[in-house]
């Protein structure tokens, strides 16, 4: 509606109502002044209003009848949120948590519903709005901004980006890699966590040259855990470090045939003494990590133990034998080669099928110790000499190239 001045004859436009204090008992929608509502309606440029319930909504005049830039202050003056929708009643606009203050406005007005820009007030007085302020380690709590660190699983090889800032990531695979983006990408200050709750390594590389820690490249064995941080031209961890003091844990497992997978927990014990009555040779896979093991195969029957991580080298032990190996992340080694400082050493009996030196890739072939004051030497387990006391006694043809001198034959 509009009025006539009675001094000038001109049209007086109505003003905008200033100030209202709205008490909503039910959903309200609002209507602009200009259009002569005579109902307690009309968006005021500065709303007092309260609610008992979430299920009483505030939907503000249709967008099309107002220019943009039409704004007004929505202040919740009550105990209970209060949700401002547009004039559809299909998209909120804002909810307004009790106690504080919203700065709303159009920006576009081409439909009823329009777009509204929404600037966030403080308590009493004009503050950011968290949620629009919250970036990568962030996270918007009301009007507070909180430290976020989400914590990602992964088990495939998987490139770190820029989005990654103050992430956690779990490494649940076997053998794997994390490749970290260019740090002149990332830049100075960027960060993230890692820890390996997997069954093998896992390696840790830069690209293009970028650095970690002075390397191209480090590796997390399984219960490793650290912080990497980027200075913009390399990387560098910061609580990656290894107990000096061992507690060796022993690992009793009963075999019969047939392939055992270690589990990482089981595998986490350094000695490991494997039992039971073979039916068949028997096959137990480690993880592909760098360890030291301590291996007792109290089995029995003429069946064998073979340690291996599923490729490269492989440890084979016969019944009754033990031996210390070496694991690369691939290969198994025998630990010992030379007997360093010991002028002496002392082996089991062992037996024709299973003698106590033998080769690793022919187990039955070797030396053993038949009975009192004997040497015994078996071939593909069966025995070819014996020194005693008495002499030599070999089984089977005998060729001396060289010719025999001396005794009686």
């Amino acid at each position: 509606m509009s009025f006539n001045s009675p001094f000038t004859g001109n049209v007086v436009q109505p003003t905008d109502v200033s100030y209202s204090r709205i008490i909503l008992t039910t959903d309200l929608q609002l209507t602009w002044p200009i259009n002569g509502s005579t109902a307690d309606d009309a968006a005021a440029r500065v709303m007092e209003v309260s609610t008992t319930t979430t299920a009483n909504e505030l939907w503000m005049p249709p967008a099309n009848q107002a220019s943009v830039g039409q704004d007004a202050l929505i202040r919740n003056v009550g105990s209970v949120s209060v949700t401002v929708k547009d004039y559809t009643g299909a998209n909120t606009i804002v909810t307004v948590a009790a106690g504080q203050a919203q700065y709303i406005y159009i920006t576009t007005n081409a439909t009823t519903a329009g777009t509204w820009g929404i600037i966030a007030f403080g308590i009493g007085s004009s503050g950011a709005d968290a949620a629009t302020l919250a970036g990568y380690g962030l996270l918007a709590i009301g009007q507070t901004l909180n430290q976020s660190q989400p914590v990602t699983t992964f088990s495939s090889n998987y490139t770190a980006l820029t989005t990654d800032r103050s992430s956690t990531y779990v490494w649940t695979g076997g053998a794997g890699t994390l490749t970290l983006t260019l740090a002149s990408t990332l830049g100075d200050n960027w960060f993230m966590f890692l820890r390996n709750s997997g069954t093998g390594s896992l390696t840790v590389t830069g690209t293009s040259g970028d650095l970690v820690n002075g390397s191209g490249s480090i590796v997390l064995q399984p219960a490793d855990s650290c912080i990497i941080v980027c200075s913009g031209t390399q990387f560098y961890t910061v609580g990656l470090g290894r107990n000096t003091q061992f507690a060796f844990t022993q690992l009793s497992k009963a075999v019969t045939s047939g392939s055992y997978t270690l589990t990482a927990s089981e595998a986490s014990n350094v000695i490991q003494k494997y039992t039971g009555t073979l039916t068949g040779n028997v096959t137990i896979v480690v993880p592909s990590t760098v360890q030291v093991y301590y291996i007792l195969n109290e089995t029995s029957g003429a069946y064998t133990v073979t340690i291996t991580t599923g490729s490269g080298g492989t440890a084979i032990l016969t019944a009754g034998s033990q031996a210390t190996l070496v694991c690369d992340s691939v290969n198994l080694y025998n630990a010992n080669t030379i007997l360093a400082g010991s002028s002496t050493i002392s082996l089991q009996n062992g037996s024709v099928g299973s003698p106590s030196l033998n080769f690793s890739s022919e187990a039955t072939t070797g030396i053993y110790r038949a009975a009192s004051g004997e040497f015994n030497i078996s071939i593909l387990g069966v025995l070819r000499s014996t020194v005693s006391a008495s002499g030599l006694a070999i089984v089977g043809i005998g060729n001396f190239t060289g010719g025999v001198a001396g005794g009686t034959y």
